[in-house]
């Protein structure tokens, strides 16, 4: 069998609050067409300086607490030398060195091969820019 290769960008709109944007819907529609019940690997790229992907349980609080944690870890003030926008925007950038912008996962019979509670996620907490590319590949055997 020869290796394939699909890719598709999806625009996210994340608004101008600091969010974790559940995104495993859009890998599963993706995989449906891209990977074709085939194994594989599904590669998550988010081309922005300010953004990255996380896999976490959403939906019983941890996208929250890891909000919380990135505000505690990266405060919103005057302490960052990258300066311009809303104040305290110079965290933003240094939010991909904690939180990759990139994750590459499994893909099983043309799914993703999360475990129970595991989603892939966005992570914005860039205010100033609500518009966000993110660019879902697939390679597959």
């Amino acid at each position: 069998m020869s290796a394939s290769f699909s890719t598709r960008v999806l625009d996210i709109t994340t608004g101008s609050q600091e969010t974790v944007t559940d995104l495993t819907s859009e890998c599963a529609d993706f995989l449906r067409q891209a990977a074709a019940h085939r194994d594989g690997l599904l590669n998550i790229f988010v081309p922005h300086a300010t953004a990255g992907v996380a896999i976490l349980e959403t939906g019983a609080g941890s996208d929250e607490d890891l909000l919380t944690i990135l505000r505690d870890l990266l405060p919103a003030d005057n302490r960052w030398r990258h300066r311009h926008g809303t104040p305290g925007h110079g965290r933003d950038h240094v939010l991909p060195a904690l939180v990759a912008p990139h994750a590459t996962l499994p893909v099983v019979g043309g799914e993703l091969a999360l475990g129970t509670w595991q989603s892939v996620c966005l992570v914005d907490t860039n205010v100033d820019n609500a518009n966000r590319q993110v660019r879902l590949s697939f390679l597959g055997g």
